[in-house]
């Protein structure tokens, strides 16, 4: 049987399965598509949370953006991960108190304000469009090349497998299909890696194999992995993979911006409405560490060794030695998959010089200048090599068996389409609840209300389709733009809600506005006016940015202006009403807790 037909048995099977649970759970009223009827078991809710969390992004792009990079984009695993303890222990809880379907139907209330829910849906929608085009970025990679088809034909597909199952099962068809794709995805991103970690260090935790000596072989004397590596990329001209070459600044706001921007994700926090009680909301955000620890623990031994993997490949004499072979790549069975790729158009490769081979190093090294022309080197010939695919290709680059390459398919897919369908319901009970039933037509029927949320998540899927095509950076790199909005605009106004009764309904909507046109405006200045190429005004590097800030980085920023004018304007303004006090005190403090006794 070819890879074509595994890969489809896969995938074609995993969707059946997600398809089949949609109908089974499908929503019949409007808080079983909002929340699930409030009656997941917290561990259910965690597995759930794991795979909205896991997005292609986090499987599909981080390893390969910790592959080309090293211990600089090692933010992006404290920065997700930190921003999950942030949320157990800061909102979690006191949202589920609450009681509210959705994270904009808590603003209004909090702080008595339509324009405040309002303006919090306007920021929701924002951050959430943002993020689901790196989700819609990474089905299409993921389609394109499975189904050996075009990214563009990928995506289209894929926007179509999301419309099926989101559409109709609300909440509670994307919780249970969201357990089924943790499952998927997980088996997906750990088999292949111990796997490879097997073939390289002899470990079958990858973890500890990422520390561990290589296997020697012929006579070569094993050396640690990573100092191997390290030996290997610098020989070409690139940076060392371990040690550190960005500014510490942009290090700092970049961990920090994603660290609150999680906390401050409308589609994360929604998954602790759909449990019975509070406390199951902190062991929801427990579980949930867990089992994206599961993956985050293994991401950087996947980026590490696939980066050894394909370098060896395009050297396989050795840095000393010749480059690949043309030949070799387009006969040999272990470069079928560098073939197979070049279609997808995410990989590509040139013969510059002539010399029926490819040489692969970093020709903007002015260490690598001499040695390039003595050896008749005209520039770097592997053209292409998008970071997204890294961990799809993984498999194949280490020639693992069929079954796991159709493994990695549905996997990918997996953790595309599970955050894809969370942001998109997101942006649905915005639209719905906050936007048409909370100001537009307050008295509008639950069947209504329900239609309504389907339009709009069908409108929003249209939306996030269209700029998937032209997204403004790898998956992983678009994500971390929308957490720097959440940061900047939702973060803020949350933790304020809970944990101050001095903000009022003013300083709320100045905040969150002020944080959002800041961080939005920063953003376009840097990626272009609406994401559209060209229209930047500075590059977005550390050197040509506006502030020295790159734009992944600005959400921190943005939230520290959130937090300094929401309070400037409450103390300039009328104090909170002594209702809204009452109300923020019975959130923070326990049904029946009393006050301290001397015994």
């Amino acid at each position: 049987m070819d890879q074509f037909t595994i890969n489809l048995l896969f995938v074609g099977a995993s969707f059946a399965l997600y398809i089949g649970i949609a109908i089974w759970a499908r929503a019949g009223s409007t808080s079983e598509f909002y929340a699930a009827g409030r009656g997941v078991h917290p561990v259910t809710n965690g597995m759930a949370t794991a795979a909205d969390w896991m997005s292609a992004a986090s499987f599909i792009s981080m390893a390969g953006l910790i592959a080309f990079t090293g211990y600089d984009n090692s933010s992006y695993l404290m920065g997700w991960t930190g921003g999950y303890v942030l949320l157990a222990l800061l909102l979690a809880p006191y949202l589920r108190k609450f009681g509210k379907f959705t994270v904009s139907e808590f603003i209004g209330d909090r702080f008595y304000s339509p324009t405040a829910r309002l303006v919090a849906v306007i920021c929701l929608i924002v951050a959430s469009t943002t993020y689901v085009i790196g989700q819609m970025t990474g089905v299409g990679v993921a389609f394109g090349r499975f189904l050996e088809i075009s990214n563009t034909s990928g995506l289209l597909i894929g926007a179509c497998v999301v419309f099926a199952y989101a559409v109709f099962g609300g909440m509670k068809g994307v919780t249970y299909t969201q357990v089924a794709q943790y499952v998927v995805l997980i088996l997906a991103y750990t088999i292949p890696a111990v796997f490879i970690s097997l073939q390289l260090t002899g470990t079958p935790i990858p973890a500890l194999g990422l520390f561990s000596e290589t296997t020697a072989t012929g006579g070569e004397s094993s050396v640690y992995l990573l100092q191997k590596l390290d030996q290997i990329v610098t020989e070409l001209g690139f940076a060392s993979y371990t040690e550190a070459h960005k500014d510490n600044l942009n290090m700092v706001l970049f961990t920090l911006s994603l660290m609150i921007g999680t906390a401050g994700l409308p589609h994360v926090i929604m998954r602790f409405f759909t449990v019975p009680k509070v406390s199951d909301a902190r062991w929801s955000a427990g579980w949930a560490l867990v089992f994206i620890a599961l993956l985050y623990l293994t991401a950087p031994a996947v980026g590490a060794m696939a980066r050894l993997n394909i370098t060896e490949l395009m050297w396989p004499n050795g840095t000393s030695g010749e480059a690949v072979s043309i030949e070799t790549i387009e006969t040999a069975p272990e470069y079928d998959w560098m073939l197979t790729w070049q279609k997808t158009g995410l990989l590509d490769w040139e013969d510059k010089n002539g010399d029926g081979k490819i040489q692969y190093y970093n020709d903007g090294s002015d260490a690598m200048a001499e040695k390039a022309a003595a050896n008749g080197w005209e520039g770097n010939e592997l053209t292409n090599f998008n970071r997204d695919i890294l961990v799809l290709a993984n498999p194949e680059i280490a020639s693992l068996p069929s079954w796991v390459i159709g493994l990695v398919a549905a996997g990918g897919l997996a953790a595309a389409l599970s955050t894809a369908a969370g942001l998109l319901l997101a942006i649905s009970s915005a639209v719905s609840h906050d936007l048409v039933k909370g100001a537009i037509n307050p008295g509008i029927s639950e069947k209504g209300e329900l239609l309504s949320a389907r339009i709009a998540m069908a409108v929003a899927i249209a939306v996030a389709t269209w700029l998937g095509l032209n997204p403004p950076g790898f998956a992983a790199q678009t994500v971390a733009l929308a957490f720097g909005l959440a940061a900047a605009s939702i973060f803020p106004a949350l933790m304020m809600g809970i944990f101050s009764k001095r903000v009022n309904n003013v300083g709320a909507v100045a905040g969150m506005l002020s944080g959002l046109v800041f961080t939005l405006v920063y953003i376009f200045l840097h990626k272009g006016w609406f994401f559209v190429a060209g229209t930047n005004s500075f590059p977005d590097t550390v050197d040509g940015s506006l502030f020295g800030i790159q734009s992944t980085a600005i959400g921190a920023i943005g939230a520290i202006i959130n937090f300094a004018v929401a309070y400037a304007v409450s103390m300039s303004t009328k104090d909170t009403p002594q209702d809204i006090k009452d109300l923020v005190e019975s959130v923070r403090v326990p049904a029946g807790a009393g006050a301290a006794v001397d015994h």
